[in-house]
């Protein structure tokens, strides 16, 4: 079985993360992905810190293996989450949308594992150096909130500049994915977008049918203009924000307009004018399966492509 410093870390039998997709993961999914091996996460995305506390009560009904939060820094209940998840005693927390330094001491005296998501070298340096854990190296391929550096050139930049373990997300969606993120050096794997289409995952059912029928080039990035670019499936909502663009819109307009766009596709199902993060592994993701036979199949066909790779460097002599 592939294992790594990940896991011992955590304690999770597989090196595998459940992004934090707002509006999307909550306990459910998350219980689920933590029952079957790898490191579930809830979401706290937007939501106050009481609407947080109920989904990790059902968490901890739910399963007794670690878990984690996802904290969005850029959220106005960010302060008030993070004391929360204190008190809650939640095993991991990462961080995304903003710098946890001002959390970090707190956190790490609470006995909790604190991994950062980051864009960049410097970034993952500098918050090796504020406490965290591990470090999530996110691609631009990803869904959601996305920078500009691809999986494949950030993943083996920031392995080589810290020396905790490293997690790579962005465009992994199979045992192929996992290979190639630890040939970079990672320890682990975030994985997103497959997890649309867990039958455990509640997002609407137009959602995960627009997921599922995606091809390769069906993702745009919108709101580069605004500092916050988002990954999404191309609809009528990406046309408007590309006019926007191309018309110099003021980012105040642009701002507007995707405001409750995610919870519109998500939870009320309208794929045209909702925002339908997705990353651009979507043409790759066809198929609805529970998260156990997910996480199995992609670690199966990881551990066959590694045998065969053995094989290939020995000549293809089976020693």
């Amino acid at each position: 079985m592939l294992k790594s410093n990940i896991c011992s870390l955590l304690n999770i039998k597989y090196p595998i993360f459940q992004g934090g997709m707002a509006q999307i993961s909550d306990a459910g999914l998350a219980a689920a992905v933590s029952e079957a091996g790898g490191l579930g996460v809830i979401a706290a995305g937007n939501n106050t810190a009481e609407a947080l506390k109920k989904e990790i009560k059902k968490i901890k009904e739910l399963t007794d293996k670690p878990f984690g939060v996802n904290v969005m820094l850029l959220s106005p209940h960010a302060k008030e989450v993070g004391m929360l998840l204190i008190e809650e005693k939640v095993p991991v927390i990462i961080t995304g949308a903003g710098n946890p330094g001002k959390y970090m001491k707190l956190w790490k005296e609470a006995g909790i594992k604190v991994i950062p998501v980051v864009p960049s070298v410097a970034y993952a340096k500098h918050l090796e150096k504020a406490g965290a854990d591990a470090i999530i190296c996110e691609g631009t391929e990803s869904g959601g909130h996305v920078g500009e550096i691809t999986t494949m050139c950030i993943t083996p930049q920031v392995v080589d500049s810290v020396s905790v373990p490293v997690v790579a997300a962005g465009g992994i969606g199979d045992g192929r994915g996992i290979v190639a993120a630890f040939s970079l050096g990672a320890q682990g794997v975030q994985v997103g977008t497959r997890f649309l289409l867990a039958k455990e995952c509640s997002v609407h059912s137009n959602y995960k049918n627009k997921v599922k029928n995606a091809n390769d080039t069906d993702t745009a990035v919108t709101g580069r203009k605004t500092g916050h670019p988002v990954r999404v499936l191309k609809n009528k909502l990406v046309k408007q924000f590309k006019d926007l663009e191309k018309n110099n819109a003021a980012v105040e307009e642009m701002e507007q307009l995707g405001r409750g766009r995610l919870y519109k596709a998500a939870v009320e199902g309208d794929v045209d004018y909702g925002s339908v993060m997705s990353g651009q592994i979507a043409g790759l993701v066809n198929k609805e399966q529970c998260c156990e036979e997910i996480i199995a199949e992609m670690f199966e066909e990881a551990e066959k492509i590694m045998q065969g790779l053995s094989l290939l460097v020995s000549g293809g002599k089976d020693e």
